[in-house]
């Protein structure tokens, strides 16, 4: 009988976590849980770690250190940051000129410059210090 309770208490139990996992949709329709977090650039949701221009943080006073990730759009005109920690899910950034710099605009309280770095790779650069490469 004993047995009995405590299946059917570990049952109910699991029923409702079920129901809490994937109930985490922001405005958007992402589910954060997934891993989903929405890009301004696609309109849609993507997954940041499966993106291909990741870059891994610097120099870290955490016990880990976090991965960030670039999308552009289709001319290459805007580019689109992650930064973990931030209030805001993404950055957008705009090309200067006909070169390869991506600035964050005035409406962004920290200087956010996306650069090239060695051959195929881009640095992230806040406040003239870089912190993703």
């Amino acid at each position: 009988m004993k047995k009995t309770i405590l299946l059917g208490a570990m049952f109910l139990g699991s029923l409702a976590f079920a129901q809490k996992v994937g109930s985490d949709r922001d405005v958007h329709g992402c589910i954060g849980s997934a891993g989903y977090t929405y890009s301004q650039l696609r309109n849609d949701c993507v997954r940041v770690f499966e993106q291909k221009i990741k870059l891994n943080e610097v120099k870290s006073d955490k016990s880990y250190t976090s991965m960030t990730a670039v999308i552009f759009n289709k001319n290459m005109s805007k580019a689109e940051i992650f930064i973990p920690d931030e209030n805001a899910k993404s950055i957008i950034l705009e090309r200067q000129g006909k070169g390869k710099i991506w600035k964050s605009g005035s409406h962004v309280k920290e200087s956010y410059v996306l650069v090239p770095y060695k051959k195929k790779g881009y640095q992230i650069k806040k406040d003239d210090v870089v912190i993703y490469q």
